[in-house]
């Protein structure tokens, strides 16, 4: 009896000195809310109640953000903002371009491959005219080919889309407001400079080109996520083509499982020959936004971002994507990538396109 209640008071005094030490004397995380502006592809894995809550359980830190176009969150009030999420090394040159070295830090977290999005109708036809060709069920798309085709005005009846009005286009993002029209728009710079990096001297001849290719569809939309969203509720009619991340087909395959069992048969995923990584990087203007570098940087978050939202994190990820994700071809590598011009020569492809 002796030994039995000994034993009681020795579990009641470990419990009792857990709770004390918890509650008293264990260090805690200081709490902080932080805010930034943050590219509208990275709102789904921002609004993920996972990352939320790790966030501010494991981290202390109750992150806000405004969407905002990686080009424009450059030129956006800055005052009381903690950090920038754009989606390009380009938004990082031009902010360092204005402000110099007033920030704390500044790292890649996420990338991810731009790709074109259409459907099965329109890839087919692609297909017959030898642009588009599979390889271990990924499709890939021959550029030069394709922009040649939409600076010839070529119908989309002539390729066989009856369906389909007037002359071929694709859409991106506006180009001076989102990255994934900025980038889309160095890629076309490069082909149309022979498949090398463009330049100032390049553009020069090629810049009328340039221009006419992303004047073809009119309007273009300044956020990634409206822009794809759009495409999979509008249909073929409005978006025959749309050029955007990777990231996105892959999120909304694991968010939307319903929705992406009724129309994966029919939406297609187009991988440029080349195509071009978006690099993010979080830059930390802030000793709080730094402290949410850090917490994006850790093995928890950086799984969250792949196996949940798509983003190609640390070396293994995308290596499992055709079992990951229910998406047919979605390749362990990205293959035949080049290299976007710098940050001056983007600043002017940008003012071609403006007609600046």
């Amino acid at each position: 009896m002796k030994k039995r209640i000994l034993g009681l008071v020795i579990l009641i005094l470990v419990i009792v000195s857990a709770v004390v030490y918890q509650n008293f004397l264990m260090p805690k995380t200081r709490q902080v809310t932080v805010d930034g502006y943050l590219g509208g592809e990275k709102s789904g894995l921002f609004d993920d109640e996972r990352f939320g809550g790790a966030m501010l359980k494991k981290y202390g830190i109750s992150i806000h953000y405004k969407k905002a176009g990686s080009i424009d969150m450059v030129g956006a009030p800055l005052e009381g903002m903690d950090y920038l999420f754009p989606s390009n090394y380009t938004a990082l040159e031009l902010y360092k371009q204005k402000y110099g070295s007033a920030y704390k830090r500044a790292e890649v977290v996420f990338n991810s491959p731009i790709v074109l999005y259409t459907r099965k109708t329109v890839s087919e036809a692609f297909k017959k005219q030898g642009w588009v060709h599979t390889e271990d069920e990924t499709e890939y798309i021959d550029l030069v080919k394709l922009i040649d085709a939409v600076l010839a005005d070529t119908k989309w009846s002539g390729i066989g889309l009856d369906e389909l009005y007037g002359n071929m286009y694709v859409i991106s993002t506006d180009p001076l407001k989102s990255n994934s029209g900025n980038m889309f728009a160095g890629l076309v710079a490069n082909m149309l400079n022979g498949g090398e990096m463009a330049d100032r001297e390049s553009l020069a001849a090629s810049g009328g080109e340039l221009k006419r290719f992303f004047s073809k569809p009119g309007y273009l939309e300044s956020s990634s996520a409206d822009l794809f969203n759009s495409f999979l509720k509008t249909g073929i009619g409005a978006r025959p083509v749309i050029a955007g991340y990777e990231s996105q087909i892959l999120e909304f395959s694991v968010e939307h499982p319903e929705d992406w069992a009724y129309i994966k048969d029919d939406v297609v995923v187009l991988y440029p020959e080349p195509t071009a990584w978006s690099a993010h990087p979080f830059i930390a203007l802030t000793d709080n936004g730094d402290r949410v570098l850090d917490a994006l940087l850790e093995e928890e978050i950086q799984a969250l971002a792949w196996e949940t939202h798509g983003f190609r994190t640390g070396v293994a990820s995308g290596r499992d994507a055709g079992g990951r994700f229910d998406i047919k071809g979605a390749p362990g590598q990205v293959k035949k990538v080049i290299q976007l011009p710098g940050p001056d020569t983007m600043q002017r492809i940008m003012e071609i396109i403006s007609n600046r």
